[in-house]
């Protein structure tokens, strides 16, 4: 079966660059895959991006190294089952707020008898290999997304859950919760805390950690505490900066 070069990567204690997509269009995945990141997320949770479009967006990244990784809308086993069908070697849920909730998670993203996923996967044998039904259950990688007031009184019980191999933090949701102000960086001390308390039951379960991030000096220097998966903006965020910075440069008197 095709290396999942994230599950590489933490093998190495290194951290992988994610790069997010929000934009539902294959070549503007492709462009992105082929700048060199070490996954790419294609988001069907929040914006614009269906399934035929996620599905051409994973042809696309095909074409490189980068890993293709989807965020699902939510914890349902149809959308979880054709993500992975189609070909995504990570799926992050969001919303995941009980040991039960993590339990069902990992059972729909793993076969028999790990767990209760129906057998399918028709372009994940192409990206994958012919061998995948042998190996998918210990090369997909499940990210449970912890952000919720809930899911931080829980977050022990998620994290002991087994199959389960990384956290996602989602900063602005998380902030909501804790009754702060959404933002992905320069979060309130409530919501730092809070982060901080995450990352360290995740490192003392054998769990990986993730977050979302806004600029990259904020994404290294949580690097440096700890996490080992890190976003940096979204391809419609850096289409929209490059263009106000190319306009502003324009238009200087």
């Amino acid at each position: 079966m095709r290396e999942n070069k994230l599950r590489t990567l933490w093998a190495h204690d290194q951290a992988a660059v994610n790069g997010w997509l929000a934009i539902a269009n294959s070549f503007s995945a492709e462009t992105m895959a082929h700048q060199g990141w070490d996954t790419l997320t294609i988001d069907l949770q929040h914006g614009v991006v269906d399934y035929p479009a996620m599905v051409g967006m994973l042809q696309a990244i095909s074409t490189t190294a980068t890993v293709p990784i989807v965020r699902v809308p939510w914890l349902e086993p149809g959308i979880l089952m054709k993500t992975l069908d189609a070909g995504a070697y990570g799926v992050i849920c969001p919303m995941v707020n009980t040991r039960e909730e993590a339990q069902r998670f990992v059972a729909y993203t793993s076969y028999a008898p790990k767990g209760t996923r129906s057998f399918g996967p028709v372009r994940a044998l192409l990206y994958g290999g012919a061998d995948y039904p042998t190996h998918a259950n210990d090369t997909i990688v499940r990210f449970a997304m912890i952000e919720t007031a809930q899911a931080l009184d829980n977050l022990d019980a998620i994290l002991s859950v087994e199959g389960l191999d990384a956290i996602y933090i989602g900063p602005s949701d998380l902030s909501l919760a804790l009754g702060c102000k959404p933002t992905f960086d320069d979060v309130e001390p409530k919501v730092a805390q809070a982060i901080d308390h995450i990352l360290a039951r995740a490192q003392a379960h054998g769990v990986k950690a993730g977050i979302h991030n806004g600029r990259p000096d904020v994404a290294r220097a949580r690097i440096a505490k700890g996490f080992r998966f890190v976003t940096v903006g979204s391809d419609a965020r850096l289409l929209a900066a490059g263009s106000q910075q190319i306009l502003a440069d324009m238009r200087r008197n």
